[in-house]
This record gives C-alpha cells, structure tokens and sequence, in this order.
C-alpha cells in the first residue's frame, strides 16, 4: 500500500482505466470547467482523491462513464503519511535527564575497580547510634568487671586497707580500658584489611 503527504482523506492509486477515465473527462464537454480542469491535472498523479474522482463520475454523462466498481477494480489506498510528532519539552527533558542517569551508571560501572572504595563499601566503625550506644555500655560492662576484678584481688591480699582495695579496683578498671582499646584495635584493623584485600585483587 502506497503512502502520500499531499491527496487530502481517502485516496486511491491511479490505476490505468482511472487515468483513461480522467483524461476523456477533461476533453468532455459535458463538465464544467473547473471539473475539466481537475479531471486534467489529476490525469498525472499518482494518486487521486477519492472525492474528486468521485465527484467527476457523477458529473460524467452515463454513458461516458464505466461503473464506479469497475473503475476502482484493482486500485489500493493510499493513506496520507502522518505528520512526525514533535517531543515536548517536558518530554525532553526527561529523556536528557535519563540519558544522564544512564551514563553515570556507566561510568561507575566502568571504575569500581578502580576506584576508592565507598561508605557503603567500608562502613565507619560506630556509623549508627545504635552501634555507639551498644559500644559504650559495652565499655561500661568491661571496666565495671576489671573494677570488681581488681577490687577483690586486692581485698583478699590487703583484707584490711579500704584504700588499697579501691587502689585495686582503679588498677583493674584501667587494665579493662586497656583490653577493651586493643580488642577495638584489632578489630578496626581487621576490617580493613578485609576489605581492602578483595579489592586488591580485582585491580591486579
């Protein structure tokens, strides 16, 4: 099926009896003018408009004119190619706001072996309030214990001296402090290295 920009509406191809039709009806003298005319110009085109064909059949004497069923026997429509849509603004700018989106991702894509490894990669140690909250009261526990610890270490070798009995508990406190600050240590240090040994590995 042909597609044309020009015939207006409902169109059909110019088959050869329609171009025979046309051009005897431009030489008629039983047509106005004006249908002469158009009968004459159409004559050439690839494709008529089906109300003008029409309209110069049923001005065309009876027995000048064959069957309007014959006259179309073999001819296909022609539709009218539609008009390109234009993008709205709102339109583009979504697309150019996506095409960004879909090149970041890209980009990122194409770096994250190579790149720093990120917050979500290596969290900081205490990132919440509740990892500071349980970290404190765990500090809390450990030096109270390291206190009683101390405490009564000292009691049982200095039964009567309240002074060095607390003397005890302040040793074990700070011991406490101490095991807790190495424990943290190793822990932070281990975590990083477990992170940073995978990512070795992907950049060799």
């Amino acid at each position: 099926m042909a597609t044309t920009a020009a015939a207006p509406g409902l169109a059909v191809a110019a088959t050869d009896p329609i171009r025979s039709f046309l051009s005897s009806a431009a030489a008629s003298g039983d047509l106005g003018a004006d249908l002469r005319e158009l009968a004459s110009a159409l004559s050439s085109e690839p494709a008529v408009p089906y109300r003008s064909l029409r309209a110069i059949w049923c001005a065309a004497s009876t027995d000048a004119r064959p069957p309007l069923r014959s006259l179309l026997r073999g001819a296909d429509f022609v539709l009218p190619s539609p008009k390109p849509r234009e993008k709205s603004d709102e339109l583009k700018a979504r697309l150019e706001k996506l095409r960004e989106m879909q090149e970041r991702k890209e980009y990122a894509e194409l770096v994250k072996d190579v790149a720093p490894p990120s917050r979500e990669d290596s969290p900081e140690p205490f990132s919440s309030y509740k990892d500071q909250i349980g970290f404190g009261l765990h500090v809390v526990v450990i030096m109270f214990t390291g206190y009683l610890v101390g405490f009564a270490m000292f009691r049982a070798l200095f039964n009567n001296s309240p002074v060095l009995n607390a003397a005890g508990g302040i040793l074990g406190l700070v011991g406490g402090m101490l095991v807790e600050t190495i424990l943290f240590i190793i822990r932070s240090s281990s975590k990083e290295l477990a992170s940073s040994v995978p990512r070795s590995k992907k950049v060799q």
